[in-house]
């Protein structure tokens, strides 16, 4: 009758296998490249008995000799020669990782998981993208869409290293830098009565109608007509459309109503609509991130960003 018995270890010393430390490694394959202790220890400026204690470790580890002790040196034992390739190997390994590890920490490679609140068709966020991967080709930046409070949450629980968003907030558990301003324009169907002017007023728009988008930033827009329309005595008719950013602009075209952009979507040429400018009207973007956010590649993203609104205000 077959009885069952517990599973034993692959091998006796396993414990023993796992207490190998690097330093182990090490020294083993210098007194081998050097063909003795003494040339070992200069090589690496160790005393040469820490070197002996360390083989004699490693062998202890192993359960069986690795050299061979001679008058003029050391001389690998058969099992040596085995250990030997696994060795280099190891240190090779760790040597690489900690290559990899470095060039993430310095911020030359990574992800930056970067929230936006304006069109990169244009202006300082494209000019600010396109400079970063000439200069950080290995960093890849992760865009990703959305309204201010959305990417606010997602900054305070890391799930973004860095948000670009409209307005000079301070936000709680959060860091907050304006960099640049774009100006706020009209967007018209082609034909429209105000595509004579080449600027509008705020008393040009409060008779007419106007659509946004159910997603971001059509709940920007609507809040930002709602409260400069309110000063006028006007509560503006808003209609939502299930549409995205493009989309919503072929709407105007075909004058479902008017809607707001900013300065960098205007690049973005559609038949039938046309843009004009509020006067004096004009949007800050700022930066927002986490102090407890540790990502080497944000930081460099927003250095990059600082040097270039600087050089914008002077």
């Amino acid at each position: 009758m077959l009885t069952h018995k517990p599973n034993k270890p692959f091998c006796a010393n396993c414990k023993q296998i796992a207490a190998i430390e690097l330093r182990h490694l090490r020294y083993f394959v210098a007194a081998v490249e050097h063909g003795s202790f003494r040339k070992a220890s200069v090589a690496l400026r160790i005393q040469e008995s820490a070197i002996s204690r360390r083989i004699r470790d490693l062998e202890g580890h192993l359960g069986v000799a690795v050299f061979k002790r001679c008058s003029w040196g050391v001389q690998l034992t058969d099992a040596g020669e085995r250990f030997l390739p696994r060795a280099k190997r190891a240190l090779r390994h760790v040597q690489e990782g900690a290559g990899d590890a470095a060039v993430v920490a310095y911020g030359r490679e990574g992800r930056i998981r970067t929230g936006i609140f304006s069109s990169i068709a244009s202006g300082f966020l494209r000019e600010l993208l396109d400079a970063f991967a000439k200069e950080h080709p290995g960093v890849h930046v992760e865009l990703i869409d959305g309204n201010p409070s959305e990417h606010i949450a997602a900054i305070r629980q890391l799930r973004l290293d860095l948000a670009f968003i409209t307005g000079t907030v301070d936000w709680p558990e959060c860091e907050t830098e304006q960099l640049w301003t774009e100006r706020v324009f009209v967007v018209l169907p082609d034909g429209h009565h105000l595509c004579r002017h080449e600027e509008l007023e705020w008393e040009n728009l409060t008779s007419e109608k106007f659509i946004v988008s159910d997603t971001a930033p059509g709940e920007e827009i609507r809040d930002y007509l709602v409260q400069h329309l309110a000063d006028l005595g006007r509560h503006p008719e808003i209609n939502p459309q299930f549409v995205g950013r493009d989309s919503l602009l072929a709407f105007v075209s075909l004058e479902r109503g008017l809607t707001l952009t900013s300065e960098a979507t205007i690049a973005m040429q559609m038949p039938g609509i046309r843009y004009r400018p509020i006067r004096n009207e004009v949007l800050p973007f700022s930066a927002v991130w986490s102090a407890r956010n540790n990502n080497p590649a944000a930081d460099k993203l927003l250095n990059l960003a600082r040097s270039m609104a600087s050089k914008m205000r002077t």
